[in-house]
């Protein structure tokens, strides 16, 4: 199971990559992210909130069925973000190989 902090670090990055397409919603976020790793509102609209904070993403609003509806995009500094992720991800997968092949290696 993965610790808090890493599933934190990990919806910020799932979250910039579905804005990658374009813009979206909440709602909208929410189905698309959990496809791939369980959310719920009261969990994504603090990472929003974060990533609007840290201009990782702008928001525009626009009236939809006589509503509000706030939309988010990714800005420059998110795509940043996403090819960071990328690069660690690449040097995690190194280390996870080392630490298996370790540990096979002591229990053929």
């Amino acid at each position: 199971k993965m610790d808090a902090q890493r599933k934190k670090g990990v919806l910020d990055i799932l979250v910039l990559s579905v804005l990658t397409t374009g813009p979206s919603y909440g709602y909208e976020i929410i189905q698309r992210v959990s496809g791939v790793m369980e959310v719920s509102e009261s969990t994504m609209y603090p990472i929003l909130r974060r990533l609007e904070n840290g201009k990782d993403v702008e928001t525009y609003s626009q009236e939809y069925n006589g509503r509000i509806r706030k939309y988010f995009s990714i800005t420059e500094k998110g795509r940043e973000r996403i090819a960071e992720f990328l690069e660690e991800w690449d040097e995690m997968k190194a280390i996870y190989e080392f630490v298996r092949l370790a540990v096979i290696s002591e229990n053929p």
